[in-house]
């Protein structure tokens, strides 16, 4: 029964080169037999479709005979593949584009680069600022309890009194060769070694109170500086400020998610601010130099007479960190109650206007 390569690489008969490429390398990456849910069967079937379509002569015989072409099922076909050996006709898997996929041969086969011991995990918290603290900024204190750096031995995870040696598991390297069996024959790679964590070096003897982790849990504060300007949702990241590496490494990072409280009398857009201020219709008529409250800050606006009641007014660099704008909107401020006095004084002075 003839395959259809095509199918297999999941791209139409028309795919150039590149189109080709990148969907073996996807197809290989997700079914390789050393990954979870890899499969072996399927991933010979990828390289076997790519090692055909991928040569334009193999490519050519295929669109014209199909898959018999390489079967010899069919007329002019050229024999069987002959597994991963290649011979003429045959296919041989492609290690430059394995080789991208997975890293490089250093990597692959043995040689590989120094990956070190793992870093700490990472840490998320939520900060909840008030309206004119996120405009500001601040610094704010973080309590929380997590790995730190073991106070007994200072870190290495050794007893007090006694060394650290190197790591007869892997001679210092911090890694360890392993022999696979893979569809391609006995490969060799290479493993952070599990007795020191990829460090190279383990204690003479594991200090009693973090049992040679060098990590300790404890009650920490981290101060975090919060820019002004930050938005509700924004996340910010602190290097170095997570779980210290039970490992010997790095330590993870603090992701701070802000959550800011809204502010009924001011609404933010970008850096700009929008306030609403309210007048006496006295104010609107003659004019007056309004004093805001913004924030942290008052700041004063003229008013010229004859304003309408709807006019917004800008005031640059008031925004957002000094780096937007303001915009007022002024309105006339209506009493709840009036009484019979200021009825007839309102009436009166409606008359003299309209004349």
């Amino acid at each position: 029964m003839s395959k259809d390569f095509y199918k297999t690489l999941g791209v139409d008969k028309s795919a150039s080169e590149d189109e080709l490429k990148k969907a073996y390398r996807r197809l290989a990456h997700q079914y390789h037999p050393d990954k979870q849910g890899g499969s072996e069967d399927k991933f010979k079937e990828i390289n076997e479709a790519y090692q055909v379509l991928s040569d334009k002569q193999k490519r050519a015989q295929y669109d014209q005979f199909g898959s018999g072409a390489f079967d010899g099922s069919a007329p002019g076909g050229a024999g069987g593949f002959g597994g991963f050996g290649g011979g003429p006709g045959g296919f041989n898997v492609n290690f430059e584009d394995l080789g991208e996929m997975f890293g490089g041969f250093g990597d692959f086969f043995g040689g590989g680069r120094q990956r070190g011991p793992a870093r700490g995990d990472d840490i998320a918290v939520d900060v909840t600022l008030t309206f004119a603290e996120s405009i500001r900024g601040l610094e704010r204190v973080i309590r929380l309890r997590k790995g730190e750096s073991c106070d007994t031995c200072s870190g290495s995870g050794a007893e007090p009194g006694s060394s650290v040696v190197t790591c007869k598991t892997c001679s210092g390297s911090g890694q360890i060769t392993q022999v696979q069996r893979t569809i391609l024959g006995a490969m060799q790679t290479r493993a952070t070694c599990t007795d020191c964590h990829g460090s190279g070096r383990i204690p003479e003897k594991k200090c009693h109170t973090c049992r040679g982790t060098g990590v300790e849990r404890k009650e920490t504060e981290i101060t975090v500086k919060i820019p002004g300007g930050v938005n509700n949702g924004d996340t910010m990241r602190f290097t170095g400020k997570g779980e210290a590496s039970t490992q010997h490494g790095a330590a993870g990072d603090l992701y701070v998610r802000i959550h800011v409280e809204r502010d009924e009398r001011i609404t933010r857009d970008g850096m700009d601010l929008h306030v609403t201020y309210f007048l006496p219709f006295s104010s609107l008529v003659n004019g007056t130099t309004a004093q805001i409250q913004i924030v942290d800050e008052e700041v004063k606006l003229k008013i010229p007479d004859a304003t309408q009641s709807g006019t917004t007014f800008r005031v640059r660099g008031k925004g957002v960190a000094g780096r937007g704008d303001l915009f007022v909107r002024v309105e006339v401020n209506v009493p709840k109650r009036v009484s019979r006095k200021a009825r007839k004084l309102l009436e009166e002075l409606e008359r003299e206007l309209e004349s």
